[in-house]
């Protein structure tokens, strides 16, 4: 019998046949006989997941209902169900796996993967198949034909998918029963929102509150210091007492003690160079690429996941989804060869320092199941590189300097100290002379690099002529959360480490989310509106803050218990612990919420007011929105549905609707509100006939119905 490679999207399907001589079928592609495969194969995929858990309803009927009487929602076994519009993609891949005796795992290398694969297995109803695993980190065509030449076995892939399905139904209880909960308790209390719960969301939100918290309360106290600029014989410097003090009248009387005026004058009293070394940063795991790519161009993570997959799919990068900083031997025996075709790339050649792997990148040990974002031995030419779009030259030559940086020499400077003295009173001064940019000059200079300034040449007891004065300050808040900072906030959970030295800002530490799901993260938050991003700031909504007042003080507001909750999945993926024991420990956890939240929320004083009135109302995971007055009733909204128009005041009595797409022409909110506001649109272009021919025309509004309106 053929075997059967299950791909997790169509893409990555095509990515394997790359590597081998197919033909086309709907649905999968068969590959002709070959060396790996003497009687061939067939590869099908998934659309992402095929199959989902089921919703509560399917369970128990009066689920279907908010209510707190229904709660807790703990089904005694979790159903799957094949997912909307996905049936036929299904039932080809069923058709395939049911009808062969060998199956390949060949979908994304990481735990989702693994769930996606054993989802859509299992529902297929095979049993006692062979299962094989496909385990690359890279798509170009030798690497596919070396991983199909040397199958996994599925022991890992089976904890992994223990580890995620765990992942997966602890989140949908999580979901469905503190959802219900918060959302019907604050409802109790005048507040008209729908308060989506989720395991790692919430505790995420909570963290950017606990942030503009600290900013909103914080106090800015004055201080004064002494500062004075310096003139010596080849050229000026500043220098400053070590005195920080509240009140003005505390460094005057400390000037008057030592007898200064504005002008008087000082000696130099000590210079001192130190040789001083900064080595090359390490290489990027997913977390450090997203919060470097928004610092240096603002990319959101979710966007710079996006990018990167596209280039892995293009063949150009390693596998994204990955939190390694080192490689192996393997890896950098290819970059080793090619590192002259990669400094051509970049327009960037310099003398190779060392061609020895170092500990610092090269470290088997550090890498489990994936390896640093590395470029692949792909090289693309400039014509390729031409038509990237900014966002993926910008990623990709990142990477390509980062990965270069292994073979560049250390940035070396001198840090010169200078004490300069003005009747007894010291002025310290710190400057910074570049001996050798190293790897620096791979990138582009940043803010930071300059801190320093450069000081003119000093001697000992020179004399120099002062301009001394004070100068007031006042202290200055916590700054809010970038989104980059939001990725690096989330890995160390909450314990943010900014580190000038680019990359090297994330510590090993149990965190919120994984690597892959991080961004997603932030994504579903600023969907749900508790979060906006605007020009890369962070802020807490009022929806948000009003969240946040009800969690705080149970453990969905805490962010190291979520990161043990994690730390555990982890252990199921290593095979150390049970998907059993946890989900009864999430079981537990609900069951306390239940108990504990409704005498919480009762004590707490929640200000309904600060919630706007809903803008909008769900359906589904839809989210409707309000486009215009109802023409027909007058007293609702016609919300923009999921493929249509309706009003608001339907449960009333109105039917008025209007269709999302007409004569195969979109209709836009715009052109919805003009209908229902003027009674008739501009003139729209390009719907189509019953005989295919494009025409374009105006629509008009009467007793609720459109009609064309042709321009004389």
């Amino acid at each position: 019998m053929k075997p059967v490679i299950l791909a997790e999207k169509p893409s990555q399907a095509k990515a394997y046949a790359d590597a081998f001589s197919v033909r086309k079928h709907e649905g999968f592609l068969e590959i002709n006989p070959c060396p790996i495969f003497p009687d061939g194969a067939y590869i099908t995929w998934g659309v992402g997941h095929l199959v989902e858990l089921k919703e509560p309803h399917a369970y128990n009927p009066a689920w279907k209902r908010w209510s707190l009487g229904s709660l807790p929602i703990l089904p005694e076994r979790y159903e799957f169900q094949v997912a909307k519009g996905k049936f036929k993609q299904f039932q080809i891949v069923k058709k395939l796996i049911r009808g062969t005796d060998t199956v390949i795992n060949a979908c994304d290398v990481d735990r989702e993967g693994s769930n996606i694969f054993y989802s859509i297995y299992y529902q297929t109803g095979a049993r006692n198949q062979t299962i094989k695993r496909l385990w690359i980190n890279s798509l170009e065509v030798d690497e596919v034909r070396k991983g199909f030449s040397n199958l996994r076995d599925n022991r890992k892939d089976l904890q992994l998918y223990e580890e995620a399905k765990s992942r997966q139904i602890s989140d949908w209880l999580v979901g469905m029963n503190a959802s219900r909960l918060y959302t019907l308790l604050l409802k109790a209390k005048g507040v008209q929102e729908v308060f989506p719960i989720g395991r790692v969301q919430s505790p995420t939100v909570y963290l950017i509150y606990q942030r503009q918290r600290e900013i909103e309360t914080f106090v800015s106290e004055p201080f004064f210091e002494v500062e004075a600029t310096f003139k010596a014989e080849h050229g000026t410097y500043k220098g400053k007492a070590k005195a920080k003090e509240p009140k003005h009248e505390i460094i005057q009387e400390l000037l008057a003690k030592h007898g200064i005026q504005p002008n008087s004058p000082g000696v130099i009293t000590s210079v001192t160079h130190t040789d001083k070394r900064t080595p090359p940063p390490q290489l990027h795991s997913l977390s450090t690429l997203q919060a470097t790519a928004n610092r240096r161009w603002k990319m959101s993570p979710a966007n710079v996941l996006k990018t990167m997959q596209g280039l892995y799919e293009k063949k150009l990068v390693t596998y994204p989804r990955t939190d390694a900083r080192h490689i192996t031997p393997n890896e950098f025996a290819y970059l080793k060869d090619q590192v002259g075709d990669y400094q051509q790339l970049i327009g960037h050649p310099f003398p190779v320092a060392s061609l020895a792997p170092k500990k610092r990148y090269v470290d088997s040990s550090k890498v489990q199941e994936h390896y640093a974002i590395i470029p692949t031995k792909k090289v693309p030419t400039q014509a390729v590189l031409g038509r990237m779009s900014p966002l993926e030259r910008n990623l990709y030559e990142e990477v390509v300097r980062t990965t270069l940086v292994m073979f560049h020499t250390d940035y070396l400077y001198t840090e010169t100290k200078v004490t300069t003295d003005v009747n007894g009173l010291p002025f310290f001064t710190t400057g910074k002379t570049e001996k050798d940019l190293g790897w620096k000059a791979l990138f582009q200079r940043s803010k930071e690099d300059k801190d320093e300034p450069a000081l003119p040449p000093l001697r000992m007891q020179e004399a120099v002529q002062s301009d001394i004065g004070i100068k007031e300050g006042k202290t200055m808040p916590p700054k809010p959360y970038t989104e980059g900072q939001l990725i690096a906030m989330m890995k160390t959970c909450g314990k943010l480490v900014e580190d000038k030295e680019e990359t090297d800002i994330l510590k090993e530490i149990e965190g919120l989310g994984t690597e892959a799901t991080r961004s997603g993260i932030i994504e579903t938050i600023k969907k749900h509106g508790y979060i906006t991003v605007s020009k890369n700031i962070v802020s807490i909504t009022e929806k948000g803050r009003v969240l946040c007042q009800a969690i705080e003080g149970n453990l969905l507001a805490s962010p190291s218990m979520t990161a043990k909750w994690e730390t555990y999945l982890r252990k199921i993926g290593n095979g150390e612990g049970s998907g059993q024991h946890f989900l009864e420990n999430i079981s537990k956890f609900i069951a306390k919420l239940l108990d504990e939240v409704p005498k919480q929320l009762e004590a707490k004083p929640i200000d309904a007011t600060k919630v706007p009135p809903r803008q909008s109302k769900s359906r589904g995971s839809y989210q409707a929105v309000e486009v215009a007055p109802c023409p027909a009733c007058q007293n609702g909204m016609l919300l923009a549905r999921k493929g249509f128009y309706g009003c608001s005041n339907y449960k009333n009595g109105c039917k008025q609707t209007l269709p999302g797409i007409f004569l195969k022409k979109k209709l836009t909110p715009a052109q919805v509100k003009l209908l229902c506001t003027k009674g008739k649109t501009n003139t729209i272009k390009g719907f189509t006939a019953s005989n295919g021919n494009k025409f374009d025309a105006s629509l008009s509004l009467e007793n609720g119905k459109l009609n064309l309106v042709f321009q004389k």
